[in-house]
């Protein structure tokens, strides 16, 4: 159990930093604390999903876990001015659902470290 939760905590930071330099892209200014707040988010993602004993097949269960985690990232862009947010606030949840399935995918398929049933 404890290198699942490392793998999928690991793998949640990894996809976290690549979340913000997504969100960065294009010349975008991001402030340190939504940063911070993006890395954190998609590294407890991948740590619920390390200690999650949903009993669900393992790619449902990542991207099941990893939409639902993305839901309060999502409410907090439709709370920000601007044209584009309720486009980006579904990417966010998206993103979130791949994020997920490849934290499951690295633990259970790569690392051979399954949800124990």
């Amino acid at each position: 159990m404890t290198k699942r939760i490392t793998v999928a905590t690991i793998t949640g930071l990894l996809t976290g930093l690549i979340c913000w330099q997504f969100a960065a892209s294009g010349g975008n200014v991001i402030p340190l604390i939504l940063a911070v707040s993006i890395i954190l988010s998609r590294t407890l993602t991948g740590f619920a999903i390390g200690i999650s004993a949903l009993k669900l097949a393992w790619w449902l269960h990542g991207a099941f876990l990893g939409g639902l985690f993305s839901i309060p990232m999502a409410l907090g862009v439709l709370m920000t001015p601007g044209p584009q947010q309720k486009m980006i606030a579904v990417s966010t949840v998206v993103m979130g659902i791949i994020y997920g399935f490849l934290v499951e995918l690295s633990a259970t398929v790569i690392f051979k470290a399954p949800v124990k049933k």
